[in-house]
């Protein structure tokens, strides 16, 4: 069982929706007893950091996300929310990774970023098996993970950013896998094979 997390900042149909056309049983949650129960969890996210921040203070859920200790993936602003700060808001965030959220800037680049973009894989990380460098996933994004230890691979908007994140059990991704085709497919079953 995988849980969903519901904390009202994510666009969850479309993730339920992918883990049903996979075949995975899923509980679409925001408590934390459930998602200490599943064997992982999905935490999608979009819209603006600081509210998304407050949702999470106010449902109890910062403490179980910062030691959760089963294989986690965010999902855009859900991966956002795992480093240390966003400029969105000047937000604290929940410090799992290193690294500060910046916005493109809209004089160098187009913002958002929506649309499809290719991946460039740079470490050896399991949620690729089986997906090359070159596959294209749909993003969504105003703000954006530069570089950092964690990440393992990269897109490009004018600038080179995270497209994805693994740090111990977490993981991280930019794009969204739910709406990225058979490629996404392909990864949230990585995902549920770590669970």
């Amino acid at each position: 069982m995988i849980a969903i997390i519901d904390y009202g900042a994510g666009n969850v149909a479309s993730v339920a929706n992918a883990l049903e056309s996979l075949k995975q049983e899923y509980i679409l949650t925001g408590s934390g007893n459930a998602i200490e129960q599943a064997e992982g969890a999905i935490f999608p996210g979009q819209g603006e950091a600081s509210f998304a921040m407050k949702r999470l203070s106010e449902m109890n859920l910062i403490y179980l996300l910062k030691n959760y200790k089963k294989p986690l993936l965010g999902i855009c602003l859900g991966m956002q929310l795992l480093a240390e700060k966003s400029m969105e808001g000047n937000t604290k965030c929940l410090g799992v990774i290193d690294g500060v959220i910046d916005k493109f800037n809209k004089q160098e680049t187009k913002v958002p970023h929506m649309g499809w973009n290719s991946i460039e894989i740079i470490k050896p990380d399991t949620l690729f098996n089986g997906i090359k460098s070159g596959e294209y996933f749909y993003y969504a994004n105003s703000y954006y993970l530069p570089v950092v230890s964690s990440t393992t691979s990269t897109s490009e908007n004018k600038i080179i950013f995270s497209a994805s994140l693994e740090w111990n059990n977490y993981y991280g991704v930019q794009f969204h896998p739910e709406r990225s085709g058979e490629a996404g497919l392909k990864l949230l079953r990585n995902f549920i094979g770590l669970c």
